[in-house]
């Protein structure tokens, strides 16, 4: 299944709603995202039938927001993907290089992303995006796959001046509207190997980064493990799984996101998230 959050246009709440092709069927659930989730062994049977039933409203006529807006953790790897390693002038890790990025940097799949002031070096990075969905704690990467609800596609988006002005990652990672994720989480019994998934980011039409997560260092089940093992993994958390190569911090010249550009970042099977830079006011 597609599990969407979305408002209708003329407003009001953002509801839980079910993608089937051109439609998207309101499923009845009141609560947020991470909830369903951490109920879905009750509430999977209903939804598949509410799914099937095939009526609800044009896609086109609602708003489409980020799946878990407040989500309670977000992970994201760094230097997970050769190319970008190569690009970055860094050695391969021999551990697992993490950071955090702000709940409050969450945003819409198609919502405008903003370009901070005084944050003009702002970069985009295609990532694949686990979603928990289990409680879990030391958890062996043979059964890692069995704590995922499911995935969407994650701009891990990144103001690269923050970013190295010292040796924590995370305020550069963390500006608001930074995290865009969506369109949707498609349930992890639709995609049989996340590591086996065709992704790509482009630039006004111009693709800049074209890869496959079968090109992970670290895959996810890898990434479960090492993260269970410091804290316990909880419904509706997020994990970035990295970024491949041709960021625009390492073209040559340096290629930085300006006001009106739009990103796009596709995902096999998981479809597509696109904003338009903006400056913030």
């Amino acid at each position: 299944m597609k599990i969407a959050n979305y408002s209708t246009i003329a407003g009001g709440h953002s509801r839980i709603g079910i993608v089937t092709g051109d439609t998207l069927i309101d499923a009845g659930f009141q609560g947020s995202m991470a909830e369903l989730i951490a109920q879905w062994p009750s509430q999977k049977d209903r939804l598949q039938a509410l799914s099937a039933s095939g009526k609800g409203l044009p896609l086109s006529s609602v708003r489409l927001h980020a799946p878990i807006e407040r989500p309670g953790k977000i992970w994201a790897i760094g230097l997970n993907y050769a190319d970008h390693i190569e690009e970055s002038k860094m050695e391969t890790p021999s551990q697992q290089v993490w950071f955090t990025k702000a709940q409050s940097s969450i945003n819409g799949p198609y919502d405008p992303i903003l370009i901070a002031k005084g944050g003009d070096f702002v970069d985009y990075e295609v990532e694949l995006v686990a979603v928990i969905g289990k409680r879990g704690k030391h958890i062996r990467a043979s059964d890692a796959r069995d704590y995922v609800f499911g995935y969407c596609v994650g701009n891990d988006v990144t103001e690269r001046r923050w970013q190295h002005a010292g040796p924590q990652w995370s305020l550069g990672k963390s500006f608001d509207t930074h995290a865009p994720i969506g369109p949707w989480i498609t349930t992890a019994d639709e995609v049989a190997d996340p590591h086996a998934l065709g992704i790509s980011c482009s630039v006004n039409g111009e693709t800049r980064q074209n890869s496959n997560t079968r090109n992970l260092v670290f895959d996810l089940w890898q990434q479960i493990k090492h993260l269970s093992g410091a804290m316990t993994l909880e419904p509706g958390d997020l994990i970035f799984t990295g970024t491949p190569g041709g960021v625009g911090a390492a073209m040559d010249p340096r290629q930085f996101l300006q006001a009106g550009d739009v990103v796009r970042c596709d995902i096999d099977q998981l479809g597509f998230i696109e904003g338009t830079m903006e400056r913030e006011v």
